[in-house]
């Protein structure tokens, strides 16, 4: 999944709310598009790619911030308590002082894992206390990777998501092979079907969800549609996503 085609999502759901920019779980529900897929490849945070696609987003403050502010106070206050702070002790600095910013604000850059991996990025590209380095090295040798982390080495697995279309109605699902699900189905339906288009995914199951949710005021029963020709073209126009 390419960059373009993130940011057109980002464009396109934007438009779908009035103009405004849909937060990261929101965003992730309506597309099928993972963090993964992006951070730390294409942008840190999700304020980063907002701001790509063109908008500011009101529904997270936290984009207000540039990174390069917010790793400054967070290394300030690792240098104040000597070790990396929890979320509690986040959470009490800036109870002590409201210009700090708040904890969920660094969720921009991911998880606790992905927040350290940032400030180590930051100290090798600055003139950083040594201090604090080696406090995050630490840090970060006591958090275990994500399970994620251990399998993305191994062959990715694609799949579709097909469109098949039988009488007046289409269906939506996902296979290995679509090919040989349409095979499948004309055994066991009375009326032609006819495979209309295939999409080429690693989430067939993400995907799915996908046009399910984006056709759902147009189900019939369970994986059928009753959809128009502009439905069928925006469908036949991804070929991977």
């Amino acid at each position: 999944m390419d960059k373009e085609h993130i940011l057109s999502e980002i464009k396109r759901t934007a438009e779908e709310n009035g103009g405004i920019p849909l937060g990261i779980g929101r965003f992730e529900k309506e597309t099928g598009i993972k963090a993964w897929v992006w951070r730390g490849k294409y942008w840190i945070g999700w304020g980063d790619a907002i701001a790509e696609a063109g908008y500011i987003n009101p529904n997270e403050m936290q984009s207000a911030y540039p990174d390069d502010f917010l790793v400054g106070k967070l290394m300030e206050l690792i240098q104040e308590l000597g070790h990396f702070p929890t979320s509690v002790e986040h959470r009490f600095k800036r109870h002590q002082d409201k210009e700090f910013p708040s904890h969920s604000t660094f969720s921009r850059f991911g998880n606790k894992r992905e927040l350290i991996e940032t400030v180590l990025r930051y100290c090798k590209d600055h003139n950083v206390n040594d201090k604090v380095i080696d406090i995050c090295e630490a840090a970060a040798a006591k958090v275990k990777p994500r399970q994620r982390q251990s399998t993305e080495s191994k062959e990715i697995e694609f799949g579709f998501v097909y469109l098949m279309k039988s009488g007046k109605h289409f269906k939506i699902g996902f296979s290995k092979c679509a090919e040989r699900r349409e095979f499948e189905l004309k055994i066991l339906l009375p009326e032609k079907l006819e495979l209309i288009h295939k999409i080429k995914t690693d989430d067939p199951v993400g995907i799915e969800k996908y046009w399910h949710d984006r056709f759902k005021d147009k189900r019939k029963n369970g994986e059928w549609f009753d959809l128009s020709a502009s439905d069928v073209k925006a469908f036949k126009q991804r070929k991977f996503m």
